[in-house]
């Protein structure tokens, strides 16, 4: 059976921007384990071969689930272009944090379309780059959340802001800027992005979150990845109380694909991550916690 897809859903979020959904499944009538996939900076839920990569899970019998946060800088009418750069220099974790809890309440929701295709008490989280902070701050605040894998995930917020004459700089002006390598187009980031950060220092530690996990967590990065250290990953092994590590040979920090991905084939990078990815779903929750969960504890 093909999967089906249900594209483009406008979700009200909490911020005053829509959050846009896409939901990909057997549409078989049978309950199943919901796998929510968050994108990190400067990405957007249609990038490269997230959709993909939904496919391929979503064949094995999952309901695969793929959103827009709120204030990444696109908008329903234009989905793979930061054309909305106020709403991306207004952007920060909590709102991240805000839209995944939206999803999850949508999804949830008695009178949600698919009901019956779906198991509630069985739900995954997939985040990528800085989606894996999001992720895994997530599913150690909500106890519904089964399993957790992050891909080439960043392990600390506080460390990429600017510090010295370069915060005072971005205080005094209000606003700074980056340039989005793909179009070359200069994206702001407004002062209270570092503002709502230091307000909400605790909440948003990365490490503080994975210590409190009490579910199997694959970690997934390439070793030839540029933008996130591998050591990143070695801090989320050694903090997550039943880690899985998954070191990519010479895999970059998205696996060897790149936007726009128009081929059928996947780079074996890619390939790799989702097959180990599906394994990891399919598997034993209680296993894998016995199986993963003293590999720290030496």
């Amino acid at each position: 059976m093909e999967v089906s897809k249900e594209l483009n859903i406008v979700l009200e979020g909490k911020h005053d921007k829509p959050i846009v959904a896409d939901l990909i499944f057997k549409d078989d009538g049978k309950p199943k384990p919901i796998v929510i996939f968050c994108h990190g900076y400067k990405g957007f839920k249609d990038w490269g071969a997230w959709d993909k990569m939904g496919e391929r899970i979503a064949e094995q019998g999952f309901f695969f689930l793929k959103f827009n946060f709120s204030h990444n800088g696109t908008d329903p009418e234009n989905l793979t272009e930061f054309l909305n750069i106020e709403a991306f220099g207004d952007n920060n974790y909590v709102k991240e944090l805000d839209d995944l809890q939206s999803v999850l309440d949508w999804i949830l929701l008695p009178d949600f379309k698919f009901a019956t295709q779906i198991k509630p008490d069985d739900i995954n989280l997939i985040g990528h780059s800085r989606g894996g902070g999001i992720v895994t701050i997530k599913a150690a605040e909500d106890k519904r959340i089964t399993k957790l894998i992050t891909l080439a995930s960043v392990s600390d917020y506080g460390s990429r802001f600017p510090e010295g004459k370069k915060l005072e700089t971005w205080e005094k002006k209000g606003v700074q800027y980056i340039v989005n390598t793909r179009t070359g187009r200069q994206l702001p980031h407004h002062y209270q992005f570092y503002k709502n950060f230091r307000e909400n220092k605790e909440r948003l530690n990365i490490k503080r979150a994975a210590k409190k996990l009490q579910i199997p967590h694959l970690i997934a990065h390439g070793s030839s990845d540029t933008s996130v250290s591998i050591g990143e990953a070695g801090n989320l092994f050694e903090w997550s109380p039943a880690p899985k590590l998954l070191l990519v040979e010479n895999a970059d920090h998205v696996f060897g694909i790149s936007h726009p991905w128009n081929g059928e084939e996947l780079p074996k990078e890619f390939n790799h991550v989702i097959t180990k990815s599906i394994d990891f779903l399919k598997a034993d929750s209680k296993e894998l916690w016995d199986e993963y969960g003293d590999s720290n504890d030496d």
